[in-house]
């Protein structure tokens, strides 16, 4: 039992190494815009992520950090197709859960990108819940059966939030 509890401590070195698409995915997920107004790219970062159909859950201006979220079906007709096959190579024993509902959120982070603080780095992530059931459950009912949570790493929901984002940061200072 005190061997077991020394190998449980030691950590394999791989798990401090960066996979090689994580250079990629903080590319995408980050943009730099040079204004020294962070409180101003702060509430454009709110009003974009609005407009994509999110609400703001917290929003802590001195330290730059914006959450929101929007709940979604996470049903999908490729689920139901998948699940009736299984069932039947099964002969009717094995039931697949599927997607119900979703919760997808965003966190933000402004922050300084130099000493004089004219320029602002942008780093936001998205990510999902995704609660699974039996598929009978009504659609306002969130299952306690399984969960995932995963990354979201479809570069066009970062494309369209850092889209909106710039077209609101032009909008704010000019007045158009």
């Amino acid at each position: 039992m005190g061997l077991s509890g020394c190998a449980e401590r030691a950590q394999p070195a791989q798990f401090f190494e960066l996979s090689p698409e994580s250079s990629a995915n903080r590319a995408m997920q980050t943009r730099m815009f040079d204004t020294g107004a962070a409180d101003e790219l702060l509430s454009a970062s709110a009003a974009a992520l609005q407009d994509l159909g999110f609400q703001i859950e917290e929003s802590v201006r001195e330290v730059g950090l914006l959450r929101a979220a929007k709940e979604r079906s996470a049903r999908e007709y490729g689920q139901y197709r998948n699940r009736l096959l299984i069932w039947l190579l099964s002969l009717g024993h094995l039931i697949m859960p599927i997607d119900l509902h979703q919760k997808i959120a965003a966190t933000m982070v402004v922050r300084p990108a130099d000493q004089d603080h004219a320029r602002q780095e942008i780093r936001i992530m998205f990510y999902r819940v995704v609660w699974k059931g039996d598929g009978q459950a009504d659609r306002n009912y969130i299952p306690p059966g399984e969960q995932k949570m995963e990354m979201i790493r479809d570069p066009e929901i970062y494309q369209q939030f850092f889209a909106k984002l710039s077209k609101a940061v032009f909008l704010e200072p000019h007045s158009i």
